[in-house]
């Protein structure tokens, strides 16, 4: 069985983040989307907003799990028994630091990281954009799945 993590903070899940989960569920049996905890950082959605979010956008689609975490995507991924880091590349930024990334967790363990490419249709979008145009009160419809907008 084909597994493979999904990591993120997720905070919170774009259309480029559930482009990239759609994508991943044709190549794996199973894509486990794992929101990383971060004491150090502030999150403008609670953790369990930030999973249901996740759960609520994938609750049709059987081979996505939902899970959090804290400490190193590898430990998480041997602990789930995934041979792959999932990964999605927005532009070369992206890239150069998600190939330091790669190539430490490669050293480091067996694990290997695929990435796929955003669509360009949500290249631009990132949850910081999303959390900026949030806090000044704009329009995110076009940025977020629905389970994000219907948050009570």
């Amino acid at each position: 069985m084909k597994k493979a993590i999904f990591p993120g903070s997720f905070d919170p899940i774009t259309n480029g983040h559930f482009d990239i989960i759609k994508r991943g569920v044709s190549l794996f049996d199973e894509v486990i989307v794992a929101i990383g905890v971060n004491a150090e950082k502030k999150y403008m959605f609670s953790l369990e907003d930030r999973k249901r979010f996740i759960e609520e956008a994938f609750k049709d689609e059987p081979k996505v799990k939902v899970i959090t975490y804290s400490g190193l995507t590898i430990d998480l991924c041997k602990k789930e028994k995934a041979d792959f880091i999932l990964r999605g590349l927005r532009n070369p930024a992206d890239f150069e630091f998600e190939k330091a990334i790669a190539h430490t967790n490669r050293v480091m363990s067996k694990i290997e990281t695929v990435f796929l490419l955003t669509a360009a249709r949500t290249s631009f979008i990132s949850s910081s954009i999303v959390r900026d145009v949030l806090r000044n009160g704009g329009d995110i419809s076009q940025l977020v799945p629905e389970s994000v907008l219907n948050k009570k």
